[in-house]
């Protein structure tokens, strides 16, 4: 099955909610849908008198994606903690999120899409470093647990992240580091979610962050529970290559496939390449990667894929991806639909009906019949009108009479 979808609420939206962002997809035919927990507000705060007793999953008003004894530091989401009843001095971590105000929120968005047949992702911040400070290493961890608190409400199936930058020293003991990183969030998301949700890993088109091909083929293939993000921009802008190709494309299709054991996951997006790396984002027509052989390939294969649209143009650019995948599907039908060629048609000839025989004529000896002349009056032959002849006057005839 193939599923279209923006990254984010349609931009054609009136409300402003996921729900209404869910329902808005729905009608414009699309089925997917990627969540962005883009801006992180959390706030940490001893429990209040009147919460003691009660689960944090039944807070109202309170999205709490973390829950911990104060005297023993922030830990680590627990899934029994969200629903075991509150003590006093438990701390709780808090989100201000505009797109969810607690939990029972979060049910009634995964209970709406799941009605609405509309495949739910989450994309983790941006922004994350585990290379810097201790305090920003702990803070991107966090940012992504907390993804995945949100993700496993919504019902969504991935958390999708990138890995920030490479440390000072050489790239290889980064990525020997970034994946013990890796590893542990992918084995916390196992046992917090029971495997419902899974880490998707995404390439960058920067060649400074972490995010190769053969970098996130390589950490997915040694870490079980995550999954290979298709970015078709990213790895463009990586590559110095557009794939405007079947040919070009279909080898990168194949790797990922290959290292996904379920759909395959992808974004897409018109890119603009500048210097080493992508200069950004653009709308799929102006962009300098086409999605026409990544149309083909979809159509001409039995593929199960989600395919987000990144573009500045969300759902209008996830529509358009589906007409040309539409329009590619079409054309793979009547290839192997032809009806077969028309046999030639041969007239039938009637035989002519026999004529009566003629009767023999007299042998002329080889000779034509002459015919004899017939007599031109004179006048005809002068010219003029040939006069009448006189009545003949009988001998015997009686005299008139006086």
């Amino acid at each position: 099955m193939i599923r279209f979808g923006p990254a984010g609420i349609p931009l054609s939206c009136k409300g402003r909610t996921l729900r209404d962002g869910i329902a808005d997809v729905h009608h414009l035919g699309l089925t997917a849908m990627e969540v962005q927990f883009i801006k992180v507000n959390p706030m940490t705060r001893v429990v209040f008198d009147e919460e003691v007793g009660k689960t944090p999953n039944d807070l109202v008003q309170q999205l709490v994606v973390n829950v911990g004894a104060g005297d023993k530091g922030t830990p680590a989401p627990n899934i029994a903690s969200f629903t075991t009843p509150l003590r006093r001095k438990d701390e709780i971590t808090t989100l201000t999120w505009s797109l969810a105000k607690d939990h029972a929120d979060l049910d009634q968005t995964r209970q709406l899409a799941r009605a609405l047949d509309v495949d739910l992702t989450l994309h983790a911040p941006y922004y994350v470093d585990f290379f810097g400070s201790s305090d920003a290493r702990e803070q991107s961890t966090r940012q992504i647990q907390w993804s995945g608190v949100l993700a496993h409400g919504l019902g969504a199936r991935l958390a999708v992240t990138h890995l920030g930058f490479y440390g000072g020293g050489p790239r290889a003991d980064s990525v020997q580091e970034l994946t013990e990183i890796v590893t542990d969030l992918s084995a916390w998301l196992k046992t917090f979610t029971k495997g419902a949700v899974r880490l998707g890993i995404e390439p960058s088109g920067h060649p400074d962050v972490f995010g190769s091909r053969e970098e996130v083929l390589e950490l997915v293939k040694h870490v079980k529970g995550t999954v290979p993000v298709l970015n078709v921009p990213h790895l463009a802008a990586r590559e110095r290559a557009t794939f405007d190709t079947v040919e070009s494309l279909a080898p990168v299709i194949r790797e990922f496939v290959a290292a996904t054991d379920g759909p395959l996951y992808g974004h897409f997006s018109g890119v603009e390449l500048y210097g080493p790396g992508e200069f950004r984002l653009t709308p799929i027509k102006r962009g300098q990667v086409r999605f026409d052989p990544l149309a083909e390939l979809l159509a001409e294969r039995d593929y199960d894929v989600t395919v987000i649209s990144s573009s500045p143009l969300l759902e209008h650019d996830a529509m358009y991806m589906k007409l040309l995948y539409e329009r590619a599907l079409t054309k793979r039908w009547t290839k192997l639909h032809q009806p077969p060629a028309p046999k030639p048609v041969v007239a039938k000839v009637k035989p002519a009906p026999a004529k009566p025989a003629l009767a023999a004529a007299r042998p002329s000896h080889g000779k034509a019949p002459t015919r004899k002349p017939v007599p031109v009056p004179a006048a005809r032959l002068a010219g003029g009108r040939a006069r009448p002849k006189a009545p003949e006057v009988r001998k015997h005839a009686r005299p008139p009479h006086r």
